[in-house]
């Protein structure tokens, strides 16, 4: 048909009637009816405005007025019915009005956070550990927060870890308001902030807490990281959901892996999913780019109703046994499994715990709370995802009881276990309080912390002392009270001359008595009797002084280094109930 309407032209000009006769006997066949128009533009525009959504990034601006004509070009509605200038106005202005409330549903969130998250401004003063009577040089820091149902601000703990003074401002507002923190866990890295302040309220929106999001969906992130002073709204998605290491405070909890970036000061900052809070982000990986975490609503429900219920952190339950996985079928059938059992081997038990009064080791766990426990130590969770069962775990309350299916010389047994947060031999955190320490005759006792050990440098785990440190990472306690109390130096005198290289030592015994921890050590040194005070030290060493002597050198040591008090507070208010110690501080 073409080639025939194509050739009308050229026999216009130059045919002969021959040709001009076989054209007009043998007619092209009839043309096929046109498409039917085209709906019109607006119906149009609402059939891919979702479509449009989909490819869009949050962002805090509108779509261009101009957007209807620009979509209208790019699919050519051409052959469309002409449209009255009057009605083409009006429907261009049903079109906009589409488009704004489209963009209202899709950035309500954003909207809601704008009236939601507050910028946190916490000065602090972190213990000197190597000095433990002074602290470090006062620091400002900045993070990110946002306010929940019952006027309180959810943050990070470490944005105002060590804090001596905390404020707040809303996004728009010039005027920073006092904070008080209400309750602190170091273990989950979140806090709780009040503001007294009325006028701080007004305006300001609540954010309501959702659930866990599923692979690939999308969260936006709001704070205010480094960068600038406004705030920042940033868009990713779901890409993992799993328990992770939190730096802060060493523990593993679950976590939500997101492809947004999560830079110093996104901290305590909400990631929104809808209308609601999906987590809050707390930290990235090194090393890697646009990688970051957000801690999931669980975790958070855990810590509020823990602080609503007991009026302080109650923290985070662990069953108190270490595991280990039973993948390989000759280990499986030497304790006698079945192939259809899966579950993991007892190898070693808190004895803390309650665990230790009913679990035994060579134990097999299958079961926790009704759940079977695989092979490799996890449990099913959601669509076709697992995760670890020490989830499980700390998601119960302390003093709850869980159910755990046991399987012990080859019989299956059914236990009852009650839960409860277990401190370990050395802490691994010591925030928001001062550090202990006791100093006679020059010679410094603390207890043994990883914050200690943190101060040898970054690469603290091969500085510090290499006995100490397995220690602290490995050891158990054997009774509640422990502690593993060390010389961390020895400040010079003429009474410990000889004696400065037994620094960093573990001291075990005193006038032949083990030390069970530093208030231990300081009521047997204050109350000796004998006229020499000996000290058994790790690797065999030991110091012998004369007590009378001893305890005149130690004020003349605390009056040339310029220590205010030769024992830390917190040991000072144990003693002073007991009546003992308190005059020998001043001695």
């Amino acid at each position: 048909m073409l080639a025939a309407a194509r050739s009308l032209p050229r026999l216009s000009s130059s045919c002969s009637a021959r040709a001009l006769r076989r054209v007009l006997l043998h007619p092209p066949p009839p043309q096929p009816s046109l498409p039917p128009p085209l709906p019109p533009l607006r119906t149009l525009t609402r059939t891919l405005l979702p479509h449009l959504a989909a490819a869009q990034r949050f962002s805090t601006t509108s779509f261009s007025t101009s957007a209807p004509s620009r979509l209208g070009e790019c699919v050519g509605v051409r052959g469309a019915p002409a449209i009255p200038e009057e009605e083409e106005e009006e429907e261009e202005r049903e079109e906009t009005g589409a488009l704004a409330r489209h963009d209202t549903d899709a950035y309500a969130a954003v909207e809601l956070a704008l009236d939601s998250v507050v910028k946190v401004f916490t000065v602090s003063s972190s213990p000197n550990y190597f000095l433990p009577w002074q602290n470090k040089a006062q620091r400002e820091s900045m993070g990110s927060g946002f306010v929940i149902p019952g006027r309180r601000i959810v943050t990070n703990a470490h944005v105002v870890a060590d804090h001596t003074f905390v404020l707040v401002r809303k996004h728009g507002s010039p005027t920073k308001y006092k904070a008080e923190v209400q309750a602190v866990g170091h273990e989950c890295d979140l806090a709780l902030l009040t503001v007294e302040s009325e006028e701080f309220w007004d305006g300001v929106n609540s954010l309501e807490l959702g659930d866990i999001p599923f692979l690939q969906e999308a969260v936006a992130v709001v704070g205010y990281p480094q960068g600038g002073d406004n705030i920042s709204v940033t868009k990713g998605v779901v890409s993992r959901v799993e328990p992770t290491q939190y730096a802060h405070g060493a523990t593993q909890l679950m976590a939500i892996q997101i492809d947004a970036a999560i830079n110093p000061g996104n901290s305590g900052g909400p990631a929104i999913m809808g209308d609601k809070v999906a987590g809050v982000a707390f930290q990235n990986l090194s090393g890697a780019e646009n990688i970051g975490y957000i801690i999931p609503v669980p975790v958070i429900k855990r810590f509020i109703s823990g602080v609503e219920e007991s009026g302080k952190y109650s923290g985070f339950c662990t069953l108190g046994v270490s595991c280990q996985a039973t993948e390989n079928i000759q280990l499986r059938e030497c304790f006698g499994m079945r192939p259809e059992m899966t579950g993991v081997l007892v190898s070693r038990i808190n004895p803390l715990s309650d665990a230790y009064k009913i679990l035994k080791k060579d134990d097999i766990l299958l079961e926790f709370d009704g759940v079977p426990i695989a092979n490799d130590g996890t449990v099913p969770f959601r669509n076709r995802e697992r995760i670890t069962f020490d989830h499980l775990v700390s998601m119960k309350k302390p003093e709850e009881t869980a159910v755990l299916k046991v399987l012990r010389d080859g019989k299956e047994q059914e236990l009852k276990v009650t839960l409860r947060p277990l401190q370990p031999l050395v802490p691994v955190h010591q925030f928001d309080k001062l550090p202990s320490y006791y100093i006679f005759a020059g010679f410094v006792f603390i207890p043994l912390t990883q914050p200690y050990l943190h101060e040898f440098g970054e690469d603290w785990y091969n500085a510090s002392p290499r006995r100490l440190c397995e220690r602290a990472l490995r050891e158990l306690p054997k009774k509640a009270g422990e502690q593993l109390v060390i010389l961390s130096q020895v400040l010079m005198d003429d009474i410990n001359v000889g004696y400065e290289r037994l620094a960093e030592l573990q001291v075990k015994k005193v006038n032949g008595v083990e030390v069970e921890n530093l208030k231990h050590l300081c009521s047997l040194v204050e109350g000796c009797t004998e006229e020499n005070l000996r000290f058994d030290l790790d690797d065999e060493r030991v110091i012998v002084l004369k007590y009378q002597n001893a305890r005149l050198a130690t004020s003349r040591v605390l009056k040339r280094h310029r220590i205010p008090s030769a024992i830390s507070s917190d040991l000072v208010q144990d003693e002073a109930t007991n009546g003992e110690v308190e005059t020998s501080c001043t001695s």
